[in-house]
C-alpha cells in the first residue's frame, strides 16, 4: 500500500502553493467587487464633472444628444458622456433618439430624489449605462439636466486590470516556489549537520561537539544539543564508574565466600573449627545480599520518579516508631527518640520509610546515646531533621556525602545516603547535613503542600 511520506522539502513546498492558492481565491472573490466599486465612483465622478462644465457654458447645444441630428450614444466609444435637458415631467426640450422606455425608468428611478444630484444606473441591451439627475433652473421653469455614459470603459478597464493582475500572480508564483526551494534548501543543510551527528552520537561517538555559527535559531539549538550531549557523556561515564564501583563492591565477599567454601571443601578451615568458618560464609552472604538490595533499590530510584509514585498525607509518629523497632537491635545502648508524631507530611510511604530507615541507620554507626526524629513545619515549606550526638563530620567529607560510594569512616556501601538525596530530589526539596552544638543534624527540606491539599486532620 502506498503511503505518501512527508519531508521538510514538501512541507515547505505545499504551504507556499497552499498560501498562494488561498491568496487567490481570496483575489477571485473580493477584488471584482472592490475594483468594480472604485470604477463605478470614477465614472460618475466624470459625469459630475462634464455636468459641472455645462452648467458652466450654459450651452446644451455643444452636447451631442440635443442636437436633434444626434442619435443614442453607440456603447463602443469609450468615456463618451451624452446629456439630456428635460422638464419637470421628463419631457425633452430638444428632438433625440433615446428610446422612451429609457427615459421612462431614468423618470421612475429619480421620482424620489431629495436633493439636487441623484446617481442611478439601468441595465439596456445587455449593458450598464450609468446617469446622474440634476435638478437645474431653465429660464423660470424646473428641469433635469441628464448626463450619462455607458459602461465599456468600466468594463475594459477592469478586464485589463485583470489580466495584468493575472500575470502578476502568475509571476509572484513561480517566484515563490523558487524562494520555497532555496528556503528548503537552507533550512535543510543544518538539519541534515546535525542528524549526522545524531547518527555519530548513536555509535556512541561523544567527542565531536554539536557547533553552528550563523544564524541565532540554529545556535540556540546547537547550543541545546551540546547540552545533550554533554550530559550524555556524564551519565555513561557515571554508568561505567557505577558499574566498576558496584562490582568493587561486590568483588570482596564473593571472593571471601569462595575461598573459605573452597578450604572447607578441602577439609580445611580458616576460622577456628567447621561452624566457625561457615558462620563467617553466611555473614559475608548476608553482607552482600543486602549490598545486592541496596544496588538494586538505588537503580529502581529512578524508575519510580517516571512511574510518579503516588503520594498520601502519613503522621510521622508511625513511620518514626516502626524505624525505631525496626533498628533498634542494632544498638541497643542507643536511645532512639520520635518526636513531633501527630505532624502529617504528604510523600509516598514506601520512599519515606526508606529515607528514615537509611538516616537512621547511618546514625547508629556514629552515635553514642542518642538519635533524634523530628519535623519542623511552615507556611513554605517542611523539614524532617534526623540527629546523632556523633562526632562532628569533617568538611571535605560532608561535600561528597551524598555521592554513590562514598563512605565516612565507619561507613558501610556508600549507597544509603545517596538513595536518600535521589529520594528527596524526586520530591522537590534538598537535604543538608550541619555540624550543631553537641550534635550532627541531617536536614531533609520539603516544598509545602498547595493550598488545596491540607492534611485530612485540618480539613475536618
Amino acid at each position: 500500500m502506498f503511503r505518501f511520506k512527508w519531508t521538510l522539502t514538501k512541507r515547505i513546498w505545499l504551504s507556499f502553493a497552499f498560501l498562494i492558492l488561498m491568496i487567490g481565491a481570496i483575489m477571485a472573490i473580493f477584488y471584482p467587487f472592490y475594483i468594480q466599486s472604485i470604477l463605478r465612483k470614477e465614472a460618475f465622478d466624470t459625469i459630475i464633472a462634464e455636468q459641472a462644465k455645462f452648467i458652466l457654458h450654459q450651452d446644451p447645444g455643444s452636447y451631442g444628444i440635443d442636437n436633434p441630428g444626434s442619435g443614442f450614444l453607440d456603447w463602443r466609444t469609450k468615456k463618451s458622456i451624452g446629456s439630456l435637458l428635460v422638464d419637470s415631467d421628463f419631457n425633452p426640450f430638444l428632438s433625440n433618439k433615446i428610446p422612451g422606455s429609457v427615459i421612462q425608468e431614468m423618470k421612475n428611478q429619480s421620482a424620489h430624489q431629495g436633493g439636487e444630484i441623484g446617481r442611478y444606473e439601468m441595465k439596456y441591451g445587455g449593458r450598464t449605462l450609468y446617469y446622474v439627475v440634476r435638478k437645474i433652473q431653465i429660464n423660470t421653469d424646473t428641469g433635469y439636466l441628464i448626463s450619462y455614459m455607458w459602461d465599456t470603459y468600466t468594463k475594459e478597464l477592469m478586464h485589463e486590470l485583470w489580466s495584468r493582475l493575472i500575470f502578476i500572480f502568475l509571476m509572484a508564483g513561480v517566484i515563490s516556489l523558487f524562494i520555497a526551494f532555496l528556503l528548503a534548501r537552507y533550512l535543510k543543510r543544518p538539519l541534515d549537520i546535525l542528524g549526522r551527528r545524531f547518527e555519530e552520537i548513536s555509535r556512541l561517538n561523544w567527542e565531536k561537539p554539536f557547533e553552528w555559527k550563523g544564524d541565532e535559531e540554529f545556535e540556540r539549538l546547537s547550543s541545546q544539543f551540546e547540552k545533550m550531549r554533554l550530559n550524555l557523556m556524564k551519565y555513561d561515564e557515571s554508568q561505567k564508574v557505577f558499574l566498576q564501583q558496584a562490582s568493587h563492591e561486590l568483588k570482596t565477599p564473593v571472593m571471601v565466600v569462595q575461598s573459605y567454601a573452597q578450604s572447607v571443601k578441602d577439609g580445611i578451615y580458616p576460622k577456628g573449627g567447621l561452624d566457625d568458618s561457615m558462620d563467617v560464609i553466611i555473614k559475608e552472604a548476608r553482607q552482600m545480599e543486602r549490598r545486592v538490595k541496596k544496588l538494586l533499590y538505588f537503580t529502581r530510584v529512578d524508575s519510580l520518579r517516571r512511574q510518579n509514585a503516588d503520594r498520601s498525607w502519613i503522621a510521622f509518629g508511625r513511620i518514626g516508631h516502626l524505624i525505631r523497632d525496626r533498628l533498634m537491635t542494632q544498638r541497643p545502648d542507643v536511645a532512639i527518640h520520635v518526636a513531633d508524631e501527630e505532624t502529617a507530611i504528604r510523600a509516598n510511604r514506601e520512599q519515606l520509610e526508606t529515607i528514615l530507615e537509611n538516616l537512621v541507620e547511618n546514625a547508629l554507626r556514629y552515635a553514642k546515646k542518642n538519635i533524634w526524629m523530628s519535623v519542623e513545619k511552615s507556611e513554605n515549606e517542611t523539614k524532617v531533621i534526623v540527629r546523632n550526638d556523633g562526632e562532628p563530620i569533617q568538611k571535605q567529607i560532608a561535600e561528597d556525602l551524598f555521592e554513590p560510594f562514598q563512605k565516612g569512616e565507619k561507613g558501610q556501601f556508600g549507597l544509603g545516603l545517596a538513595i536518600v538525596k535521589r529520594i528527596v530530589d524526586d520530591h522537590g526539596g534538598r537535604i543538608d547535613v550541619r555540624n550543631q552544638a553537641g550534635d550532627v543534624a541531617f536536614i531533609i527540606t520539603l516544598p509545602s503542600q498547595k493550598k488545596d491539599d491540607v492534611p485530612p486532620a485540618d480539613k475536618a
